[in-house]
């Protein structure tokens, strides 16, 4: 006998509701939905007339000067002033690589500009043959020495300044091939400046040796000019305290009349061809002020040339 089908105990209930897809949107959602579409549209899009084009600002390239098809005469002053800063003696000076260093580099620019710069630069300034800075005392080499030769030749103007290193020379004081003077063939004046005078009574009991200082100047004076055959002027002066009747300026003036150079004055010292426009003053004790004599040899050089003889 077929059994009869056994009914759940359970009561038969509603069917459970369909779950909501999680992919749906919320009203919420969709409302910032649109304002992110707002947000994004383009400004030219919100307009009826002529939609706005957002274009780049354009930078035009300035167009370079032709500096080169200006005539020569425009370019050399134009170089002139370009220089103007540098003053009128250049020797090794700490603040060289500021002060000339930096004004070199329009040297890099063209071979036109090298050689019309650098012959403007070289033949305007005048250029000392040894260092009298003490920081240089030991340096192997000058200024002269350090220079092309290429360099060289554009020099019109040389200065020998005698006083640094009075009791003991300086390194690179020596007139030998280093210093290239056969090449300075446009040099035409040298102006030969004494800070001080070894001979003087105010020197006794510090000098090398008497005489030492007026004979190592009057051999280098000699070798310079016989290094020098296009240089045909001499120009001296010299500080307060030297004389022109002493010993170290009538040494020089021999060497230079012996090589048959003519001698000019500076405007430092008012010296002219008269002998007699001297005064005669007398060689003070010492220092008439006081002297930090832990100075550099070449500052105290510079305080007793300055110094005011008594008269």
């Amino acid at each position: 006998m077929p059994r009869r089908p056994i009914k759940s105990s359970r009561p038969r209930g509603r069917a459970s509701p369909t779950p909501i897809s999680s992919t749906g949107i919320t009203p919420a959602e969709a409302e910032n939905n649109a304002d992110d579409a707002v947000n994004s549209l383009d400004i030219g899009a919100l307009t009826l007339d002529v939609p706005i084009v957002n274009k780049k600002p354009v930078v035009k390239k300035a167009k370079p000067f032709p500096f080169m098809d200006l005539p020569s005469e425009l370019r050399v002053k134009i170089y002139n002033y370009h220089f103007a800063d540098i003053g009128p003696v250049v020797d090794l000076e700490p603040g060289n690589y500021f002060a000339i260093h930096k004004k070199l580099c329009i040297l890099r620019v063209c071979r036109q500009m090298y050689h019309e710069a650098s012959h403007a630069f070289y033949s305007s300034k005048t250029f000392r043959i040894f260092p009298i800075d003490g920081r240089y005392a030991k340096a192997k080499k000058g200024l002269l020495a350090r220079l092309k030769p290429q360099s060289r030749a554009h020099i019109t103007s040389l200065e020998l300044r005698l006083g640094p290193g009075w009791s003991k020379p300086y390194r690179s004081w020596v007139v030998n091939d280093l210093l290239g003077l056969e090449q300075c063939v446009n040099v035409r004046c040298l102006s030969v400046f004494v800070e001080i005078d070894p001979s003087d009574g105010l020197f006794d009991g510090w000098r090398k040796s008497n005489g030492f200082y007026e004979t190592f100047t009057q051999n280098m004076l000699g070798d310079i000019l016989q290094g020098l055959p296009h240089l045909n002027l001499v120009q001296f002066d010299a500080g307060l305290s030297v004389k022109k009747a002493g010993d170290m300026m009538q040494g020089l003036l021999e060497v230079t009349r012996a090589n048959k150079r003519d001698i000019t004055w500076g405007p430092e010292r008012g010296w002219t061809d008269n002998d007699d426009d001297e005064v005669n003053y007398e060689s003070p004790v010492g220092p008439t002020t006081p002297i930090d004599w832990s100075l550099s040899p070449s500052t105290i050089m510079a305080v007793l040339a300055q110094q005011k003889v008594q008269a």
